[in-house]
């Protein structure tokens, strides 16, 4: 694969040695030592990595992070900066930055990211949503949701516990819906549970269901929620609500694919 890589970096000696050893691995590498020089060439190229410095003579950075993923090829942002540190590595990756590197570093440690960002960037391609994919309700075209929708459709292609984390609105059960109705579950059920709002004395009976005899008042066997959405999807909404107790008890039910109903002897699978 012949990778495009953009440094962004106000010292020109770092960028030519970093240029110099991006060739060597046979990928074409230009250089900017301002921000205003790199929207430039980002605009003229279709790059697939850019270095990016944090302090730059004519802006920070962190702020150039979604301009310049804003680019047809949506390039994977490495950062680069002498400011160390785990707030500002957790800044960087905050603001879409794929890998944080503190300044003074080895060549051989600036290119490990490279290699790892160009790997993946291959994986996404090998996964992207097909013609098929479907949408459902889902609207836009920025870098972002082009990226949640990857995510989508790779996780609609397994069977594996997912965690949706957004703001309120942001639309975390129209991703779960599109996760569950591009799966090889789609003709199952896709049972929704609002944590929130169960009741703390009947949230267990509600996602484990009880046997006939469990408490008073339980005169016949129910199944919970979660039988009920055997072999197709399960969203918990605001996960976080339910109690402590319970989350524990759920634990198994994500690591070991059982439990147990209220009353029952038996665990069920």
């Amino acid at each position: 694969m012949t990778a495009h890589i953009l440094i962004i970096d106000d010292d020109k000696m770092m960028c030519e040695l970093l240029a110099r050893k991006v060739k060597k691995l046979g990928y074409t590498a230009k250089y900017a030592t301002t921000l205003r020089e790199g929207f430039s060439l980002s605009r003229q190229g279709l790059f697939d990595v850019i270095y990016l410095d944090v302090h730059m003579p004519d802006g920070n950075g962190l702020a150039a992070i979604a301009k310049l993923r804003d680019n047809p090829s949506e390039p994977e942002i490495i950062i680069v900066t002498g400011d160390a540190g785990a707030d500002g590595a957790k800044l960087a990756i905050k603001s879409g930055a794929w890998d944080y590197v503190a300044k003074p570093s080895s060549l051989n440690n600036l290119i490990l990211p490279l290699v790892r960002s160009l790997q993946y960037r291959e994986a996404k391609k090998a996964s992207k949503p097909s013609v098929g994919f479907k949408r459902d309700g889902i609207v836009g075209s920025s870098p972002a949701l082009s990226f949640c929708l990857d995510q989508t459709a790779r996780a609609a292609e397994s069977d594996t516990n997912v965690l949706i984390t957004g703001e309120t609105g942001t639309g975390k059960e129209l991703i779960a819906w599109s996760i569950h109705n591009n799966s090889t579950r789609a003709e199952k059920n896709f049972v929704v549970v609002d944590c929130a709002a169960l009741s703390a004395t009947l949230v267990e009976s509600t996602l484990f269901g009880y046997e006939k005899g469990a408490y008073t008042g339980a005169d016949k066997t129910q199944e919970g929620l979660i039988k009920q959405s055997d072999g197709g999807t399960l969203f918990l909404d605001e996960i976080g609500e339910l109690p402590l107790a319970v989350q524990k008890s759920f634990l198994r039910v994500l690591q070991e694919r059982r439990f147990r109903p209220l009353g029952g002897k038996a665990e069920v699978a």
